[in-house]
């Protein structure tokens, strides 16, 4: 059982924190919910904070001589200026964020599909665009894990979420130790992981531990930084995670019986053909990690990136095959 850090991530204070919506609700989120227990959340709603209060009538962004502009249509009060203010003082206040946790489509907080409208009365949209602090969330942390609480819903999107969040909150901590030691012992223990990713990273990573320059570990650690998250960009593929397995089977081949690694490559070739999830063959490999004691795997994050108590009760839907990143 792994010990994890406590990832530091900005929430939106309508999701499961307080009733600020514009019509005074609070809106259930059972990511949000479930991470408490294992997050420090710092929420925050920009339409309260720019005083709009609550209850309000709601905000839009409409589109006035080409320029985008957030207005409440009921008052006419153009409050663009205000948000900008307020998103800009907010980012330069905050510090050792890891993740983003925001409200879908909203005018102020939505990252994406917020919609645009012609007039401050139009009814029809003529486009979409990102809310105001979602747009500068995505512009000044275009690596970190940032979603809508819509997206999370999606147990891929939930689970690539959660992997990078708990991964970067881990680095973070390195960066504080400062320790050459540390950075080796991070970088071994997510080697898997990082080989499920992106192989071509995992080696550059590999050579920035090296540290064949000498460099100070403020350098290493800002360029293993970089490359780490570039590494997490991108969910990896399947066929990647089947990789990964087939070389945590070669630390027990000559242990194991004929029929032990036939059952396996059968889960394996289930696996690949899309008529099982990964399930079976991942702890499969787990048991043989605990029945031959092997530590370097046991402190692998690959088989567990990320609580166990967060995953899927049902996890099929998030782990099979194919790549379920369609969102509704």
């Amino acid at each position: 059982m792994r010990e994890f850090s406590r990832p530091k991530v900005v929430v939106s204070r309508c999701l499961e924190f307080d009733h600020c919506r514009y019509n005074g609700d609070m809106i259930s989120s059972p990511v949000v919910a479930k991470l408490k227990e294992y997050v420090d959340f710092l929420p925050v709603c920009a339409e309260v904070e720019i005083g709009l209060g609550v209850p309000r009538t709601p905000v839009r962004i409409v589109l006035d001589r080409g320029e985008h502009r957030l207005v409440q249509p009921s008052s006419g009060k153009d409050v663009t200026e205000d948000m900008i203010t307020f998103c800009t003082r907010f980012l330069d206040s905050i510090e050792d964020v890891d993740g983003f946790i925001l409200k879908f489509r909203s005018p102020s907080c939505g990252l994406k599909d917020v919609k645009v409208y012609p007039a401050v009365e139009g009814k029809g949209a003529v486009g979409k665009t990102s809310g105001y602090l979602g747009g500068a969330v995505l512009k000044r942390y275009p690596f970190l894990p940032i979603e809508d609480e819509g997206r999370l819903r999606n147990a891929r999107i939930k689970e690539h979420f959660l992997a990078k969040l708990f991964t970067f909150s881990a680095f973070r901590e390195v960066k504080v130790k400062g320790s050459m030691k540390d950075l080796r012992s991070f970088h071994t223990d997510n080697k898997l992981l990082l080989m499920a990713y992106s192989q071509a990273e995992l080696r550059k990573l590999g050579a920035i531990t090296a540290n064949r320059e000498g460099k100070p570990f403020k350098e290493l650690a800002s360029d293993y930084e970089a490359h780490l998250y570039n590494a997490l960009s991108n969910a990896p593929r399947y066929t990647s995670t089947i990789n990964v397995l087939m070389h945590a089977l070669g630390y027990f081949s000559d242990k194991l019986s004929s029929r032990e690694k036939a059952l396996f490559l059968d889960w394996v070739q289930k696996y690949r053909g899309g008529k099982v999830s990964i399930c079976p063959a991942i702890n499969t490999i787990r048991a043989w990690v605990a029945r031959f004691d092997n530590d370097y795997l046991m402190h692998q994050t690959f088989f567990e990136p990320y609580p166990e108590d967060l995953m899927e009760l049902n996890p099929i839907e998030s782990h099979l095959r194919e790549d379920l990143w369609k969102f509704n």
